[in-house]
């Protein structure tokens, strides 16, 4: 087994190409599927290193059948892969050894048959299942909302090697947020933002050090959202949600004045830093040209000795810009449900995303 790392989905492409696509044209020619590398996992997202290697990782990927192909094909393809697919492909395992809560990880074989990593699965309840809805439908506000960021991130992340049932078209649709859904959502960050600014100051005036500090965490993660927004990114997995940000066009511009809000040793420092933080996304925010523009100097929060950015002008300029009646009858900035839950659980487990949905009406 080698023990040098490749990037998960350069592995899974060749694990397609030179092993998984040959099979299939010599096995079943007439075959129509999809095949590709999305769903959980860093190596969907790029983010995965050498520790990635040691569960769910390796070559792996989906192949997508028709919903009446996969009744009759599922069995029948999973035993010639196990029986015909190499025994380890660039030095990589293609085994897999698996515990009872699902857990993979590669596990050398020196006979087959082999439990491979090609996950065969129906294309519509792929997708049905992810985002608990029919494919085939039109997504409603409701929808846009109620599906966590980082599950439209799975979905629409990682690469399709093969795509006969053409669900590139699919991934395209849900890539990113309606124009008035996106607004809306903009905007509820923007109220965020200006929620909690004045705190971290008034925590400090009493002495609250521990509090001050908390709260400008809070902050700084909320303007990292809010980036995410301003450059339609879906924000990931808690995991990632640095590294990702760091792929961010404002990034190098902000990363190092977020920085510094973490590591102030005192409040006034911890001040200037969040202050140049509001200037940049005030500006980034006007430069998108989407609203009149807003202010981007910050001032006291009223007669307050605390400096903020007016960030319910941006929310309420946001607001005015939308002219959906369905999103405009929403609660007022509240937000997707990933910007109000933070349970890991929640976010990750599509079955709640029903649940979810009561939120709105």
């Amino acid at each position: 087994m080698t023990t040098t790392f490749m990037p998960g989905l350069q592995l899974s492409r060749i694990f397609y190409a030179e092993t998984v696509q040959p099979i299939l044209a010599r096995r079943f020619p007439q075959l129509r599927y999809s095949a590709g590398l999305l769903g959980s996992g860093s190596d969907v997202q790029c983010f995965d290193t050498a520790q990635s290697m040691d569960h769910d990782w390796g070559p792996r990927l989906l192949l997508f059948l028709l919903d009446e192909d996969h009744a009759v094909y599922h069995e029948q393809l999973d035993v010639i892969l196990r029986s015909e697919l190499p025994l380890e492909i660039r030095g990589f395992p293609t085994n897999f050894a698996v515990q009872e809560s699902g857990t993979r990880w590669m596990q050398p074989l020196s006979i087959g048959p082999l439990n491979h990593g090609v996950k065969i699965v129906p294309h519509r309840a792929f997708f049905a299942d992810y985002l608990k809805r029919d494919p085939d439908q039109v997504m409603h506000v409701i929808d846009w909302l109620t599906v966590p960021g980082q599950i439209f991130r799975e979905v629409t992340g990682g690469e399709i090697f093969h795509d006969d049932l053409d669900l590139r078209i699919f991934r395209e649709r849900i890539h990113y947020y309606p124009h008035d859904v996106w607004l809306y959502l903009l905007s509820a960050q923007w109220t965020r933002i200006g929620q909690e600014a004045p705190f971290a100051g008034r925590c400090a005036q009493v002495g609250d050090e521990l509090g001050s500090r908390i709260v400008a965490t809070r902050l700084v993660r909320d303007i990292m959202w809010l980036c995410f927004l301003l450059e339609k990114q879906h924000v990931p997995y808690i995991k990632w949600f640095g590294t990702a940000f760091e792929h961010l066009k404002i990034a190098p511009q902000l990363s190092p004045i977020l920085l510094g809000t973490l590591s102030a040793a005192n409040w006034p420092e911890r001040e200037r830093q969040l202050c140049a933080a509001y200037e940049i996304i005030a500006q980034a925010h006007n430069a998108l040209n989407i609203t009149p523009p807003g202010p981007t100097q910050v001032s006291n929060f009223h007669d307050r000795p605390f400096k903020v950015i007016q960030a319910e002008i941006f929310a309420n300029l946001t607001r005015a810009a939308i002219t959906d009646p369905e999103v405009l009858a929403l609660p007022a900035h509240i937000g997707a449900s990933d910007q109000f839950v933070d349970s890991t659980d929640v976010l990750s487990d599509p079955n709640f995303i029903d649940r979810l949905k009561a939120m709105f009406v």
